[in-house]
């Protein structure tokens, strides 16, 4: 009885797990004087996720320190979404996409601003919240390349999932800003590699395998 007792436990811990959907799949760290620091989130998931009241922080990764997402209340299944730093969203997010053109025409964009909450170009981190004030997605990297994004590089950097990836025009759907000063990145158009587990499919395994704890049980 105890055994069964506990393989319901890690279910339902497997399939709370399977609901965190949320990747930062991309980080702007350093534009190079081109346009605010910005960041991208991913819905690896198969049903939208509400992100109303999510808050975001970065280095101190200290939901007290965080300051609000806005213009974005939900991502969708597959959807990728952008966080630019503005606390003048209706110029800047206009002037975000005709200076990438590309995906960025397209993309949904929101933003957010506050003290301490600028990335820096020698290292730095990001996260997400959400109205629990529980972390859902997080990343770190390192010294940034001045006008190329961060996103997934798994051969170079296996210890973080394959985050920390600075991105090439040509690779992985990164392109060449429209604007003369030639950002690379893939706003709006997210990128990583198959051999991560998304979390839907970590919940999956995870079920999988209490599945065959509870068969080898009966025996």
């Amino acid at each position: 009885m105890k055994k069964v007792i506990l393989i319901i436990s890690l279910m339902a811990a497997s399939l709370t797990g399977a609901q965190a959907a949320l990747i930062i799949t991309e980080v702007m760290s350093s534009s190079g004087g081109g346009t605010p620091d910005w960041f991208e989130v991913t819905n690896t998931g198969t049903s939208a996720v509400d992100i109303t009241d999510f808050r975001f922080d970065d280095g101190s990764k200290n939901f007290n320190n965080s300051v609000p997402l806005v213009g974005v209340t939900s991502i969708a299944a597959g959807q990728s979404v952008v966080f630019i730093e503005t606390s003048a969203p209706e110029t800047i997010i206009p002037a975000f996409r005709t200076y990438w053109g590309g995906s960025a025409t397209t993309a949904v964009i929101g933003s957010y601003s506050g003290s301490g909450v600028g990335f820096s170009s020698g290292s730095d981190s990001a996260m997400i919240f959400d109205i629990s004030e529980v972390s859902v997605a997080s990343v770190d990297f390192g010294a940034a390349t001045a006008g190329s994004s961060f996103g997934y590089d798994l051969a170079s950097y296996p210890n973080q999932n394959g985050f920390g990836g600075v991105s090439v025009n040509g690779s992985n759907g990164a392109f060449i800003s429209a604007n003369a000063l030639g950002n690379i990145g893939s706003p709006g158009v997210a990128f990583f590699p198959s051999e991560v587990p998304e979390p839907s499919r970590l919940g999956f395994l995870g079920l999988s395998f209490i599945i065959l704890l509870f068969t080898r049980s009966r025996r």
